[in-house]
């Protein structure tokens, strides 16, 4: 039989995913390891006679994935990372996946066992129907695809002949390189990581506005959006997704509204790529490196909470991540090792005793979709419980307000997944009440007692004797009671001491990460004998907790550094962001005052753009993407919580670096919450000379300070340098006098690092973001953009401002009048008082 070229379907994706324009002819191939061709009317059993059969390991060191391979197509390389086709199975291998797998195959042509480098399902035709040992496949004469399972059922086809059809779309969890999403189309997560079967609970779709991810309950519930444009009735546009070379993107029929979204950096793929929709609701970014399959990304970007199984049914996700139950009178977990698999109710709800249905108040609880479609608008709080305890399959009343909470929004979930605590909302209020079914309680039986009856008369005795016993009875007994009172004043004296000696202020601070006592930091540091650097009001220390590595920040007093201690706990404590410096715990046990956070392997930024330690100097990509790290995370302060937080002290010893170059902002010690109310708020004067606003010497801030001293490092990170260097000869110790000098004569240029090897292959970028920095270095901090702005500019979604003060700088007294700012003194600090 001739043969006939398959330009869809599985050997499409084989050769397309590894960039192979070319078809697939189907015929006989000699060498055992190179199978990727076949003969049309082929049989195959799914049994150990496949080539390269490997049964999961449960309990390997990564696979829990087995594979029965029919097709290969190797890597280019000879070895390395190659598509498959074949069946897979997981853990038990009873039920099996016709499926399309990213394997590792070795130079000799040999698979790799899948223990060492565990096989990558990427596409799956059968996941709501696994067949059986011994199911078959088969290739007909006309070019369809078959799969029966053991009893010969037909499960699954696909017309392979026609070229107009695909047989791998829709993608099934994971999108490879050059798969795209059409609008209305899915990826739906797998039940579990080590179960490729279908879930019910999670997916992500194409919409006509963007990208929208839904928990599938009913109705479905929205946990992640990014939209891209508004529709309008009538109009004719169709909006798809495509997995591209290192980037994720949203396309419409209008090309200007095409988006690049959440992965930093776009970056070119060293490897096979692939993007997956996991169980727990991440979309995560894979990479193949020498290590097997990496994550590159969490596309989403989104803390845990935020997504809707974090914890859960009914389970509650804290600040710090962890998960527990509400009303534990009414909840309990489902399995008391594996907190994260949510709650149950003990009484569970019945319609047939609605009238024993009760609503219970969560304090600082909120849901992670709060709130998408309200199904109720312009109702009362009250309205809003009623409606629940009138509706059996509502599962509990989230209600949203502004400022009167007799007008709000009213959303009834019949199925309630995880919540969380101390969700900051802005411009609203809101609250949630929680469905409990209460068992009818019986009426007391017990009748009351009678009055008992007159004990019979004692013989007769002396009086004298009896006053004399009745006496030392009565001294015995007030002796003994005031003793008794006197040890209990002396007990509780000494108690309230110590503990006002110990806990003097974290009584009032609610929802903390972990407590550490002061013995088990010391043997984390190893008596705190490896010192990472000073930080505000103390040193840091290297240690590590579980076999994780943690930075461990001792004050040096409480005092003063108590009060900045409290705002520490109280900020990072209660607040997670990508870019924010993660804090997993504390230590208040007597004077001891510490600190735990996450540990940055590559330190401070100032040791990569002062060059301290003989580092290589920073290609521009990777200035360019600290840069949007550390705008984010300030917006995220200043925008995206209840309270607007001004950092105080932003400056590169503050930004901390991970393996991957990642910035994160750190040091809350000196932050000033800010309620939104209040446009601005007098402190005394604080942070770092060199970075210091403007209106630092009036004592009147806003978060606008944060913005002015973001621009002083962006201006180092761009020229390499300090912005107050007395190592430099007198006209160029302060680097802002230069920016001035340069921005008015079109010469700025001339401060860019000399290091910087790519320069002259991103001048134009050099120069867009030295004049952002300038917009944030405005004198008047009405002036100045917001740090949302910002982001913006960074992300290419606006410009800068064009009408610049370049006036950054002083020319004369240190004291500022109100009305001349920018003549008055140097913006970023005083000079009479930085050279004193």
């Amino acid at each position: 039989m001739a043969p006939m070229r398959v330009p869809h379907g599985v050997l499409l994706l084989l050769h397309s995913a590894l960039f192979f324009p070319q078809l697939c002819t189907l015929r006989a191939q000699k060498s055992p390891f190179w199978y990727r061709t076949t003969n049309l009317s082929t049989t195959w059993v799914n049994n150990d006679s496949l080539p390269h059969a490997y049964g999961a390991n449960a309990t390997g060191s990564d696979s829990t994935i087995g594979v029965r391979t029919i097709l290969l197509h190797a890597n280019p390389a000879g070895f390395g990372p190659s598509f498959a086709c074949g069946f897979s199975c997981t853990v038990a291998c009873d039920a099996f996946l016709f499926s399309v797998f990213i394997v590792y195959r070795a130079g000799a042509g040999y698979i790799i066992n899948p223990n060492n480098f565990s096989p990558q399902v990427v596409w799956a035709a059968n996941r709501d129907r696994p067949v059986g040992q011994n199911a078959t496949l088969q290739l007909t004469e006309t070019g369809d695809l078959i799969l029966r399972d053991t009893d010969g059922t037909p499960v699954w086809s696909a017309d392979t002949s026609n070229k107009n059809v695909a047989v791998l779309r829709p993608p099934t969890d994971t999108l490879v390189i050059g798969q795209s999403l059409a609008e209305g189309m899915r990826l739906t997560a797998n039940v579990s990581a080590v179960n490729d079967t279908q879930g019910v609970s999670l997916y992500l779709t194409v919409s006509a506005d963007g990208l929208r991810a839904y928990a599938d309950s009913h109705p479905p519930q929205l946990y992640y959006a990014n939209l891209i444009w508004r529709p309008k009735p009538g109009d004719k546009n169709s909006t798809y997704l495509t997995f591209q070379n290192g980037s994720l993107a949203i396309f419409t029929s209008l090309t200007d509204l095409s988006k690049v979204i959440s992965i930093p950096a776009a970056r070119t793929a060293q490897s096979v790529q692939f993007m997956r929709l996991e169980s727990d609701g991440h979309l995560r970014l894979y990479e193949w490196t020498n290590d097997g399959p990496t994550i590159v990304d969490d596309v989403m970007g989104m803390e845990k909470c935020k997504y809707p199984t974090a914890c859960g049914d009914y389970g509650v996700c804290s600040d710090a991540g962890q998960c527990f139950c509400p009303l534990t009178a009414y909840f309990e977990q489902v399995d008391s090792r594996l907190p994260d698999l949510g709650c149950a109710p003990s009484t569970p709800l019945t319609c047939q005793s609605m009238q024993d249905h009760e609503l219970f108040p969560l304090n600082n609880i909120t849901y992670f979709n709060y709130i998408d479609t309200p199904a109720l608008q312009g109702v009362s709080e009250e309205s809003c419980k009623q409606a629940c305890l009138k509706n059996c399959s509502c599962k509990a009343a989230l209600f949203r307000y502004g400022n009167n909470s007799y007008y709000g929004s009213c959303y009834l979930p019949s199925d309630l997944l995880s919540l969380q605590i101390h969700e900051f909302v802005q411009y609203y209020n809101s609250s949630a009440y929680i469905k409990v079914q209460n068992i009818p309680k019986s009426p007391a039986s017990a009748s009351p007692k009678s009055p008992a009856e007159s004990p019979p008369e004692s013989p007769a005795v002396p009086k004298t004797s009896s006053r004399k016993r009745t006496l030392l009875g009565s001294a015995l007994g007030v002796g003994f009671f005031v003793m008794f009172l006197a040890i209990s004043l002396v007990l509780v004296v000494r108690k309230c001491k110590k503990e006002e000696e110990e806990e003097p202020v974290f009584h009032q601070v609610p929802g903390m990460p972990r407590i550490f006592s002061f013995k088990e930091l010391k043997e984390a540091t190893d008596n705190f004998s490896k010192k990472l650097g000073e930080g505000g009001f103390g040193s840091v220390f290297e240690g590590k907790i579980n076999d994780e590595k943690v930075a461990i920040k001792r004050l040096d007093g409480i005092g003063q550094g108590k009060k900045e201690f409290l705002a520490e706990i109280e900020t990072i404590g209660s607040i997670h962001h990508i870019n924010l410096v993660k804090m997993i715990g504390f230590c208040a046990q007597k004077t001891h005052r510490l600190l735990v956070y996450e540990h940055m392997c590559h330190g401070s930024l100032d040791k990569w753009i002062f060059y301290k330690d003989q580092v290589s100097p920073l290609d521009w990509q990777t200035r360019r993407k600290i840069i949007l790290d550390i705008a984010r995370g300030l917006s995220y302060l200043h925008e995206d919580c209840r309270q607007k937080i001004a950092h105080l002290d932003i400056k590169p010893q503050n930004i901390l670096l991970d393996e991957k170059f990642n910035a994160k902002v750190s040091d809350f010690g000196l932050a000033k919450l800010i309620d939104r109310d209040q446009s601005e708020v007098v402190t005394r004067m604080r942070g770092t000379p060199g970075y210091l606003a403007p209106e630092w010497l009036t004592s009147i801030i806003t978060e606008k300070a944060d913005i002015y001293s973001f621009g002083i490092v962006v201006t180092e990170i761009i020229c390499g340098r300090k912005n107050l260097d007395h190592s430099q000869p007198e006209e160029s110790i302060h680097l802002i006098t230069l920016l001035q000098e340069k921005a008015k004569t079109n010469r700025l240029l001339d401060l860019v690092d000399s290091h910087m090897n790519d320069l002259q292959l991103h001048e134009a970028e050099i120069i867009e973001m030295m004049e952002l920095a300038m917009w944030c270095l405005q004198c008047d901090s009405n002036r100045r953009p917001s740090m949302s702005t910002v982001v913006k500019v960074l992300e290419g979604a606006m410009g800068v401002e064009t009408n610049l003060e370049y006036n950054f700088v002083a020319t004369g007294t240190p004291i500022p009048s109100k009305d001349d700012c920018a003549g008055s003194f140097i913006c970023s600090s005083c000079i009479s008082f930085v050279r004193a």
